[in-house]
């Protein structure tokens, strides 16, 4: 397995394959079906975001290790037009496209790390890690 392995996120089948590719890395990695879930539960709100609001960008599946702690890394990355007020898309219910707005609050809650960096006109990037237990 590569250390990272990215797909380029421009469709709807695209968010398939990405979640297809967190999947399968997460099951050779040792997580159970449950985190399996969380996992791509997690890809399928980024990728969605990166295909909804920013048009394309790439989600990156990247095995990461910590103080003898395995884990898994999805990193979200777009070059559209940012998140305006980031602290407004945090909060439970918050929905620009008339969904459920569960969206990267569910992600923070999915995973165990988490991290958003959005400038206004270059892009957002959005890191999240689950540790295997």
């Amino acid at each position: 397995m590569n250390d990272q392995s990215c797909v380029r996120i421009m469709t709807e089948w695209d968010i398939v394959a990405a979640r297809q590719l967190g999947r399968n890395v997460a099951k050779e990695l040792g997580f159970g079906t449950v985190d399996q879930a969380r996992i791509t539960t997690a890809i399928s709100e980024l990728a969605r975001n990166i295909y909804l609001y920013a048009g394309k960008g790439q989600i990156g599946i990247e095995q990461v290790a910590d103080r003898g702690k395995k884990g898994l890394k999805i990193i979200a990355e777009d070059q559209g037009p940012g998140i305006p007020d980031i602290r407004k898309v945090m909060e439970d219910g918050f929905s620009t496209s008339g969904g459920l707005g569960a969206g990267l609050p569910g992600v923070k809650r999915l995973m165990d790390e988490f991290s958003l960096n959005s400038v206004a006109g270059e892009g957002t990037e959005i890191q999240a890690i689950k540790w295997l237990r």
